[in-house]
């Protein structure tokens, strides 16, 4: 099976424009998140789904000089981009990330394609039953699954969240009754915050990280961000 993991990120969000192209580490938050992906053992591929909108061409610019495929679509219909660029990626199954999470870790990319491995599953993900942090978010699906969704989900919201159609967190506007895994880790650290959406997030990443080795399991993260207090 070719397993694809596709990366949302645009220039014009609305809390926090251009962070997918602000400075972590000495390089763009996109370009450090890209190099922990690809660290992930069971991807063959990685592609970032970007808009067609102009003030994108910083994404694709990056991302061409770092050799990482890009496709672009609509902006709203982020449903629809999203599984454009798995069918032209020939994805089999689909990895879902977004470029607001720079921290996450290859290791929980790998596990939660495992359990999607495993079978019995159209949808894997450790964020309906949430006990990671949160900005190390990880869903699995098949493009079966992705494509039931993009075919059916109508209402606006379906759209640009790409997978409550899947996940079933909006049963009021549509639910393809799909059979899904949850990976929950033994304790909840669901408390914690790496996800990049305000300044004040990307100051603690950036602190976070600075005490952090080049290639760091999220829980040498937990271990630093309690000992400095950077929660």
């Amino acid at each position: 099976m070719r397993v694809v993991v596709i990366i949302q990120a645009r220039m014009t969000s609305s809390r926090l424009p251009g962070k997918v192209m602000m400075d972590l580490s000495g390089e763009a938050v996109l370009s450090y998140m890209l190099k922990r992906v690809q660290k992930a053992a069971l991807v063959d591929d990685i592609v970032v789904a970007t808009t067609t909108n102009q003030t994108d061409d910083d994404v694709v610019n990056l991302c061409e000089a770092l050799d990482v495929r890009v496709y672009r679509g609509s902006e709203p219909d982020v449903l629809g981009r999203f599984y454009l660029a798995a069918s032209e990626a020939k994805a089999e199954v689909v990895v879902r990330l977004t470029a607001d999470c720079p921290m996450i870790d290859p290791a929980i990319i790998d596990e939660v394609i495992s359990v999607f491995s495993e079978g019995g599953c159209d949808y894997a993900s450790n964020t309906v039953i949430r006990t990671y942090p949160d900005g190390l978010d990880v869903e699995v699906m098949s493009i079966q699954a992705l494509k039931k969704a993009h075919e059916n989900a109508v209402d606006d919201r379906l759209r640009e969240h790409v997978t409550p159609y899947i996940n079933g967190k909006l049963p009021a506007l549509g639910d393809g009754g799909f059979k899904k895994k949850d990976i929950v880790f033994k304790a909840d650290f669901a408390h914690i915050r790496w996800t990049l959406d305000t300044k004040d997030d990307l100051e603690c990443i950036r602190q976070l990280v600075s005490h952090l080795p080049a290639q760091y399991h999220w829980l040498e993260a937990l271990s630093v961000a309690t000992k400095y207090k950077i929660l």
